[in-house]
């Protein structure tokens, strides 16, 4: 387990080239449109139709998206035992195969609602990188996947350090240019916004961990 979660955290730090490919192909195109009128062509499907659909790859990654979403939004909750297994092997298997940030990011937030505890210090971190792609479909997913999470959770310590610590690596990498930011742009302001969640469950003392550079953002 510890093997698949490290080869898919390094393969989301690289360029989704297959994503690239399909988007040149489709030329001027909405993302969101997109996963939207596939979304909601298979919200009357039944889970068994979903999920051949998750695993199948003649579909392009707006349908596998869509489906991904639709599993989440009507089954997660209702899915346990031997079939909530079944499904996780599924999503862990095609997120390992998938080049698409849209599927990444769907799997990681169904994970986490399948099984907060075993996923969360593993996808939370990525999603937390999708929110710096450069597609801004992909930041919004990103940010409502977050919110979800965090809403849906109990406030713990545990949830607010792991979040805590992911964004402290994040913003030490951006030090030298967050001294010459006045007003976060969106992607950053996304990012606060969740740090200052996890400052208000760990602590004020957390800021002292923090670079200089951010302190006037908060």
């Amino acid at each position: 387990m510890k093997k698949t979660f490290l080869f898919f955290f390094i393969s989301i730090l690289s360029a989704s080239t297959l994503y690239a490919d399909l988007a040149g192909q489709q030329g001027v195109f909405d993302d969101a449109q997109i996963l939207d009128g596939y979304t909601k062509e298979y919200s009357d499907e039944p889970k068994e139709a979903i999920v051949g659909r998750i695993n199948d790859d003649a579909i392009n990654f707006y349908q596998v998206t869509a489906a991904i979403r639709v599993f989440k939004q009507k089954y997660s909750k209702t899915t346990v035992g031997r079939e909530k297994l079944v499904i996780e092997q599924d999503l862990t298997r095609r997120i390992n195969r998938t080049n698409s940030p849209f599927v990444e990011v769907e799997i990681m937030h169904t994970l986490c609602l399948l099984d907060r505890y075993k996923y969360f210090d593993a996808m939370v971190p990525a999603l937390i990188l999708k929110l710096d792609h450069y597609n801004l479909t992909i930041n919004e997913i990103a940010e409502t996947a977050l919110n979800d999470i965090i809403a849906t959770g109990k406030n713990s310590s545990r949830d607010a350090r792991i979040i805590f610590n992911t964004l402290r690596k994040v913003l030490f990498l951006s030090r030298n240019t967050l001294k010459n930011i006045t007003t976060p742009d969106q992607r950053l302001e996304r990012k606060l916004k969740i740090l200052r969640w996890s400052i208000k469950i760990l602590g004020s003392e957390e800021l002292k961990r923090l670079p200089k550079e951010v302190l006037h953002l908060l």
